[in-house]
């Protein structure tokens, strides 16, 4: 059953684009790997259309939400004819030869036992940062649904098409995979957290990660504070400020 779009947004991730596209071309069902090659300056695109990836260039980085947006409408647009749309699995661009034991996503989507599926990683790399965006999604997400998610932050997702419609427009930059969480379960879709022997590229504690993890915050932030007005008191008292 070829019923699955794979979906990786991607910026200067020529070293790794490669077996991440040929791995995710090995998954189940999935005959259909798109990249979203997010205004990179390495030739990335060209290395993703070799391994076999269709791929759509942003000529300038529009952010992760809006690379998933046109990962999917690219989809979409390949699906027509089709009885039903594929489910959109996305993954991160650095997985690399990990990424074709992704399957486990899959499968209670496919079952129809969920329509959003959010990975787990069952082994963990050494982060660099100190945890702050992850308790501020985790926490943001109970505040706003009630439900306690393990890995709020995690990018490898699979999805019906019905839910990521449900879940438009989607977050700026890297508060999508917040935004989207609280979305879903707020319209009543059912959203489950899967184990799978996933590994991508750990942050690191250099300046640029710094950064990295500074607008991780900040756009993590602005999703929730749409959903949750109480978020800017919150963010204060995470940074050790007084509301």
């Amino acid at each position: 059953m070829q019923d699955v779009a794979v979906i990786i947004p991607a910026k200067d991730e020529s070293e790794r684009i490669a077996a991440t596209v040929k791995a995710a071309l090995e998954l189940p069902g999935a005959d259909l790997v798109v990249v979203v090659d997010d205004g990179s300056a390495d030739g990335t695109g060209q290395v993703a259309r070799e391994a076999g990836a269709r791929v759509v260039r942003h000529s300038r980085n529009r952010g992760k939400g809006a690379a998933m947006e046109s990962g999917a409408e690219a989809v979409r647009l390949l699906d027509e004819g089709r009885d039903q749309p594929r489910h959109l699995l996305f993954l991160d661009a650095d997985l690399a030869a990990t990424a074709r034991d992704a399957a486990p996503l899959v499968e209670p989507v496919r079952a129809g036992e969920a329509d959003m599926t959010i990975a787990v990683f069952s082994s963990t790399v050494k982060l660099g940062g100190h945890g702050f965006v992850i308790r501020l999604s985790r926490d943001g997400i109970r505040r706003a649904t009630g439900w306690e998610a393990t890995a709020p932050l995690n990018g490898q997702r699979c999805l019906t098409r019905a839910a990521f419609e449900a879940g438009r427009p989607l977050a700026a930059g890297f508060g999508v995979e917040t935004a989207l969480t609280i979305d879903l379960l707020r319209q009543g879709f059912r959203v489950q957290e899967v184990e799978v022997p996933l590994a991508h590229r750990a942050t690191g504690t250099d300046w640029r990660s710094q950064v990295h993890r500074a607008r991780q915050f900040r756009d993590v932030a602005r999703a929730l504070a749409v959903r949750d007005p109480a978020v800017v008191g919150r963010v204060g008292r995470l940074l050790g400020r007084r509301p």
